[in-house]
């Protein structure tokens, strides 16, 4: 298995941490398969996917405003700034195409997909935030959506707290592993409190469709995993997700939730045997 590292640079005066191994796909796509892409979600970083990483090879950075990255006031942290900065993150590293998988917010990278869909060769879709529409935001969300109250509620964020609100998030009893916790806790700082705050509050369920709306130009091969416990998103949008994409092969699995490969570790093994694929 490829050995992951750790790298970190500089995106127009940001900074910006990513893990990366070997794999197939060379920069330019010279090796005929696209760099596999990871983007993570909220409220986590590139941590979810050293065990992808070390399958699989690829890239995952911390996206700007988590974990190791930047963090700075001066962002707005929309989507289509998302886009941007991951544009400008595969520009810099001579990454030409790439196999994504998102999850959670790590939707924003369907964002880019839309815009760049000649520079997608597969496309996984885990759990992510529904551009798509129909979909209205749960309660933790419009908490998160509401000025001062969004503030009060990041001000109470402690491992007590978020050993108790984590329990809903996975299938299996209790909380989220310990592991999980000290990942969200290690960087949980007031810069990342302000980015889920503006990423939430800058995405109502109508910028959200729109933000969806051409998800059927990407055209490259797709596959949906749903944990169907999720208590943040309904299991219905994991089919919408397959019929905006074009007919996408669909996983749903009811023994997960909303980090599917935390209760179904063999979820980790089915995402990188679809990458391993050659491409069209």
């Amino acid at each position: 298995m490829p050995d992951v590292t750790e790298r970190s640079g500089e995106i127009g005066g940001l900074p910006v941490f990513w893990r990366e191994a070997p794999s197939d796909g060379a920069p330019g796509g010279d090796a005929g398969r696209g760099v596999p892409l990871y983007l993570h979600g909220i409220p986590t970083n590139s941590d979810d996917w050293v065990e992808f990483l070390a399958r699989s090879g690829g890239i995952a950075p911390d996206l700007p405003g988590f974990g190791r990255s930047g963090k700075p006031g001066s962002l707005s942290f929309t989507i289509d700034e998302y886009a941007n900065f991951i544009e400008a993150f595969l520009d810099v590293n001579g990454v030409e195409r790439v196999s994504m998988v998102v999850h959670d917010w790590g939707s924003v990278g369907l964002a880019f997909a839309q815009r760049h869909p000649q520079r997608i060769d597969r496309l996984v879709v885990i759990n992510a935030i529904p551009l798509l529409a129909g979909y209205r935001w749960h309660r933790t969300a419009r908490i998160w959506r509401t000025p001062v109250l969004g503030e009060l509620s990041m001000g109470t964020i402690s491992r007590r707290t978020l050993r108790l609100l984590s329990r809903e998030g996975n299938a299996t009893p209790g909380p989220m592993p310990e592991a999980w916790l000290d990942s969200v806790l290690d960087h949980f700082d007031q810069g990342t409190q302000r980015a889920i705050l503006r990423l939430y509050r800058s995405s109502p369920p109508d910028v959200l469709a729109a933000a969806g709306a051409r998800l059927g130009e990407i055209g490259a091969p797709a596959l949906v995993v749903w944990g169907t416990k999720d208590p943040y998103i309904p299991a219905r949008f994991a089919q919408a997700y397959a019929d905006a994409l074009g007919g996408a092969e669909l996983v749903t699995l009811d023994d997960a939730g909303h980090w599917p490969w935390l209760d179904r570790p063999d979820v980790i093994e089915r995402v990188v045997s679809f990458l391993a694929v050659a491409p069209r």
